[in-house]
Protein backbone atom coordinates (compact mmCIF):
# COMPACT_ATOMS: atom_id res chain seq x y z
CA UNK A 1 0.00 0.00 0.00
CA UNK A 2 0.90 3.77 -0.69
CA UNK A 3 -0.56 6.55 0.72
CA UNK A 4 0.00 10.23 -0.27
CA UNK A 5 -2.13 12.18 1.73
CA UNK A 6 -0.58 12.03 5.54
CA UNK A 7 0.25 15.09 7.84
CA UNK A 8 2.74 15.27 11.13
CA UNK A 9 3.45 18.36 13.55
CA UNK A 10 4.53 20.57 10.80
CA UNK A 11 1.10 21.11 10.60
CA UNK A 12 -1.71 19.64 12.22
CA UNK A 13 -0.83 15.91 12.87
CA UNK A 14 0.19 14.70 16.35
CA UNK A 15 3.28 13.00 15.35
CA UNK A 16 6.48 13.44 14.45
CA UNK A 17 7.18 12.42 10.82
CA UNK A 18 9.52 9.48 11.86
CA UNK A 19 6.94 8.39 14.24
CA UNK A 20 4.75 8.71 11.53
CA UNK A 21 6.50 6.81 9.00
CA UNK A 22 7.47 4.21 11.96
CA UNK A 23 3.60 3.70 12.27
CA UNK A 24 2.70 3.58 8.48
CA UNK A 25 5.29 0.64 8.21
CA UNK A 26 3.86 -1.09 11.07
CA UNK A 27 0.45 -0.56 9.66
CA UNK A 28 1.28 -2.37 6.49
CA UNK A 29 2.55 0.53 4.43
CA UNK A 30 5.00 0.23 1.73
CA UNK A 31 5.17 3.77 1.29
CA UNK A 32 4.19 7.05 2.31
CA UNK A 33 4.07 10.89 1.04
CA UNK A 34 4.43 13.33 3.77
CA UNK A 35 1.83 15.97 3.03
CA UNK A 36 1.56 18.53 5.35
CA UNK A 37 -0.82 21.66 4.86
CA UNK A 38 0.80 24.51 3.69
CA UNK A 39 0.75 28.53 2.65
CA UNK A 40 2.74 31.06 1.25
CA UNK A 41 3.77 31.75 5.04
CA UNK A 42 4.77 28.18 6.03
CA UNK A 43 5.84 26.27 2.84
CA UNK A 44 9.49 26.66 2.44
CA UNK A 45 9.55 26.17 6.41
CA UNK A 46 7.36 22.89 6.18
CA UNK A 47 9.99 21.84 2.83
CA UNK A 48 13.69 22.67 4.07
CA UNK A 49 12.22 20.72 7.68
CA UNK A 50 11.12 17.44 5.92
CA UNK A 51 14.21 17.28 3.56
CA UNK A 52 16.88 15.77 5.35
CA UNK A 53 14.10 13.41 7.07
CA UNK A 54 12.76 12.14 3.91
CA UNK A 55 15.68 11.51 2.03
CA UNK A 56 18.09 9.86 4.54
CA UNK A 57 15.14 7.78 7.01
CA UNK A 58 13.38 5.44 4.60
CA UNK A 59 15.67 2.72 3.24
CA UNK A 60 16.78 2.56 7.76
CA UNK A 61 12.80 2.22 7.91
CA UNK A 62 12.38 -0.32 4.51
CA UNK A 63 9.58 2.90 3.79
CA UNK A 64 9.46 5.18 0.55
CA UNK A 65 9.06 8.84 2.46
CA UNK A 66 7.77 11.17 -0.35
CA UNK A 67 8.69 14.84 0.52
CA UNK A 68 5.14 16.43 -0.18
CA UNK A 69 2.89 19.63 0.59
CA UNK A 70 -0.96 20.04 0.59
CA UNK A 71 -1.39 22.85 -0.67
CA UNK A 72 -4.17 24.40 2.27
CA UNK A 73 -7.19 27.87 1.72
CA UNK A 74 -4.67 29.43 -0.65
CA UNK A 75 -6.82 31.97 -2.75
CA UNK A 76 -7.77 29.71 -6.00
CA UNK A 77 -6.08 32.74 -7.92
CA UNK A 78 -2.56 32.34 -6.56
CA UNK A 79 -2.86 28.43 -6.35
CA UNK A 80 -1.13 27.22 -9.83
CA UNK A 81 1.83 29.53 -8.81
CA UNK A 82 2.17 27.88 -5.86
CA UNK A 83 2.32 24.49 -6.97
CA UNK A 84 5.01 25.27 -9.35
CA UNK A 85 7.06 27.44 -6.34
CA UNK A 86 5.97 23.58 -4.20
CA UNK A 87 7.97 21.81 -7.41
CA UNK A 88 10.95 24.56 -7.38
CA UNK A 89 11.73 24.26 -3.60
CA UNK A 90 11.61 20.20 -3.66
CA UNK A 91 8.54 19.01 -3.35
CA UNK A 92 8.28 15.21 -4.60
CA UNK A 93 4.58 15.41 -4.39
CA UNK A 94 1.85 18.27 -4.66
CA UNK A 95 -1.53 17.49 -2.74
CA UNK A 96 -4.58 20.68 -3.12
CA UNK A 97 -6.55 20.61 -0.18
CA UNK A 98 -10.13 20.34 -2.74
CA UNK A 99 -13.58 21.66 -1.89
CA UNK A 100 -15.14 19.26 0.52
CA UNK A 101 -18.34 19.67 2.03
CA UNK A 102 -17.33 19.89 5.90
CA UNK A 103 -15.06 23.23 5.72
CA UNK A 104 -15.14 26.38 4.20
CA UNK A 105 -12.65 25.46 1.11
CA UNK A 106 -13.04 28.66 -1.51
CA UNK A 107 -15.42 28.14 -4.69
CA UNK A 108 -12.76 27.67 -7.66
CA UNK A 109 -10.20 25.68 -5.68
CA UNK A 110 -10.59 22.40 -7.68
CA UNK A 111 -10.39 24.24 -10.63
CA UNK A 112 -7.40 25.89 -9.50
CA UNK A 113 -5.55 23.09 -8.77
CA UNK A 114 -5.79 21.16 -11.37
CA UNK A 115 -5.18 23.89 -13.71
CA UNK A 116 -2.36 24.22 -12.21
CA UNK A 117 -1.21 20.52 -12.52
CA UNK A 118 -1.01 19.35 -8.89
CA UNK A 119 -0.49 15.91 -8.38
CA UNK A 120 -3.62 15.12 -6.39
CA UNK A 121 -6.77 17.04 -5.41
CA UNK A 122 -7.53 15.91 -2.19
CA UNK A 123 -11.38 15.34 -0.92
CA UNK A 124 -13.20 17.34 -4.00
CA UNK A 125 -16.25 16.96 -3.09
CA UNK A 126 -19.18 18.34 -5.35
CA UNK A 127 -16.35 17.80 -8.16
CA UNK A 128 -18.57 18.86 -10.99
CA UNK A 129 -18.61 17.21 -14.55
CA UNK A 130 -16.46 19.72 -16.20
CA UNK A 131 -13.59 19.46 -13.39
CA UNK A 132 -12.99 16.22 -13.86
CA UNK A 133 -12.72 15.49 -17.41
CA UNK A 134 -10.24 18.38 -17.36
CA UNK A 135 -8.60 16.22 -14.19
CA UNK A 136 -8.44 13.23 -16.55
CA UNK A 137 -7.34 15.52 -19.26
CA UNK A 138 -4.23 16.52 -17.01
CA UNK A 139 -3.34 13.51 -15.27
CA UNK A 140 -4.15 14.92 -11.36
CA UNK A 141 -5.54 12.19 -9.66
CA UNK A 142 -8.84 12.61 -7.38
CA UNK A 143 -9.26 11.30 -4.14
CA UNK A 144 -11.12 8.81 -2.39
CA UNK A 145 -10.59 9.71 1.33
CA UNK A 146 -10.58 7.01 4.45
CA UNK A 147 -11.09 10.01 6.24
CA UNK A 148 -14.34 10.92 8.21
CA UNK A 149 -16.34 14.16 7.18
CA UNK A 150 -14.35 14.19 3.76
CA UNK A 151 -15.22 11.17 2.69
CA UNK A 152 -18.81 11.67 2.32
CA UNK A 153 -18.91 12.23 -0.96
CA UNK A 154 -16.32 9.88 -1.69
CA UNK A 155 -19.69 8.31 -4.03
CA UNK A 156 -19.89 11.43 -6.03
CA UNK A 157 -16.40 11.38 -6.88
CA UNK A 158 -16.15 8.27 -8.08
CA UNK A 159 -19.16 8.26 -10.17
CA UNK A 160 -17.71 11.04 -11.90
CA UNK A 161 -13.93 9.91 -11.82
CA UNK A 162 -15.59 6.74 -14.10
CA UNK A 163 -17.41 8.94 -16.17
CA UNK A 164 -14.62 11.27 -17.45
CA UNK A 165 -12.28 8.58 -17.12
CA UNK A 166 -10.43 10.57 -14.22
CA UNK A 167 -7.31 8.97 -12.61
CA UNK A 168 -8.17 8.06 -8.76
CA UNK A 169 -6.03 7.26 -5.90
CA UNK A 170 -6.98 6.12 -2.03
CA UNK A 171 -5.82 8.27 0.47
CA UNK A 172 -6.06 8.14 4.19
CA UNK A 173 -5.22 11.73 4.96
CA UNK A 174 -4.24 10.50 8.07
CA UNK A 175 -3.56 12.83 10.83
CA UNK A 176 -3.23 10.54 14.36
CA UNK A 177 -2.18 6.65 14.51
CA UNK A 178 -5.90 5.60 13.90
CA UNK A 179 -6.11 7.46 10.69
CA UNK A 180 -3.64 4.57 9.07
CA UNK A 181 -6.34 2.21 8.32
CA UNK A 182 -5.51 -1.39 7.23
CA UNK A 183 -5.51 -2.66 3.74
CA UNK A 184 -8.71 -4.49 4.56
CA UNK A 185 -10.77 -1.13 5.52
CA UNK A 186 -8.83 0.37 2.68
CA UNK A 187 -11.01 -1.76 0.14
CA UNK A 188 -14.13 -2.01 2.42
CA UNK A 189 -14.43 2.36 1.61
CA UNK A 190 -13.38 2.19 -1.88
CA UNK A 191 -16.30 -0.33 -2.22
CA UNK A 192 -18.54 1.50 -0.18
CA UNK A 193 -18.06 4.52 -2.62
CA UNK A 194 -19.09 2.40 -5.38
CA UNK A 195 -16.08 1.65 -7.03
CA UNK A 196 -15.71 -1.70 -8.84
CA UNK A 197 -12.77 -4.77 -7.38
CA UNK A 198 -11.84 -4.09 -10.11
CA UNK A 199 -11.29 0.08 -10.06
CA UNK A 200 -10.47 -0.39 -6.65
CA UNK A 201 -7.33 -2.57 -7.33
CA UNK A 202 -6.69 0.00 -10.19
CA UNK A 203 -6.50 3.40 -7.48
CA UNK A 204 -4.17 1.26 -5.46
CA UNK A 205 -1.88 0.67 -8.77
CA UNK A 206 -2.22 4.46 -9.39
CA UNK A 207 -0.80 5.96 -6.00
CA UNK A 208 1.64 3.13 -6.54
CA UNK A 209 2.97 4.61 -9.37
CA UNK A 210 2.22 8.22 -8.66
CA UNK A 211 4.90 7.44 -5.82
CA UNK A 212 7.29 5.91 -8.08
CA UNK A 213 7.03 8.96 -10.55
CA UNK A 214 7.22 11.34 -7.62
CA UNK A 215 10.19 9.30 -6.03
CA UNK A 216 11.99 9.97 -9.34
CA UNK A 217 11.86 14.09 -9.57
Amino acid sequence: MFDLHTHSIFSDGVLIPAELARRARTAGYRGIAITDHVDASTMAMVIDGLKKMTRHYGPLMDLDILLGVEITHVPPGLIPDMIQEARALGAQLVVVHGETIVEPVATGTNLAAIEGGCDVLAHPGLITPQEAALAAERGVHLEITTRKGHSLTNGHVAVLAREAGALLVIDNDAHEPSDLVSREMRKKIALGAGLSLDEYRRAEENSARLAQVARAR
